[in-house]
């Protein structure tokens, strides 16, 4: 298990990257927050695609080419990776909260 902190001005290039290859894996997206408590935001669903946007500063996670989760003003983003690719991102925004996301297998 190897954990990497993303850089933000890497952001759109590693995700970009990272979309190119990535197959369309189920995942499970967790969001994290004092307000929010924890809550499972989307579950069972294939990721189709993660970018960020710099003009708007938000990730944007598409969920079977039809939904979308949106991570506004993103602080900090961790990638955990291992011998059998990618497992999970963790990225914190502006409010607070934290918004994982954890790569299933089918």
């Amino acid at each position: 298990m190897t954990v990497q902190k993303i850089e933000i001005a890497d952001l759109q290039h590693y995700l970009d990257d990272l979309s190119s290859v990535l197959p369309a894996e189920v995942v499970e997206i967790e969001v994290v927050g004092l307000d929010v408590g924890d809550q499972i935001a989307s579950s069972g669903l294939k990721l189709s695609g993660i970018s960020y946007d710099p003009k708007d500063d938000a990730v944007i996670v598409d969920l079977d080419d039809k939904l979308q989760h949106r991570i506004a003003a993103p602080q900090e983003v961790y990638v955990d990776e291992g011998d059998d690719g990618l497992r999970s991102f963790e990225i914190s925004c502006g409010k607070g909260h934290k918004h994982i996301i954890k790569i299933k297998a089918e």
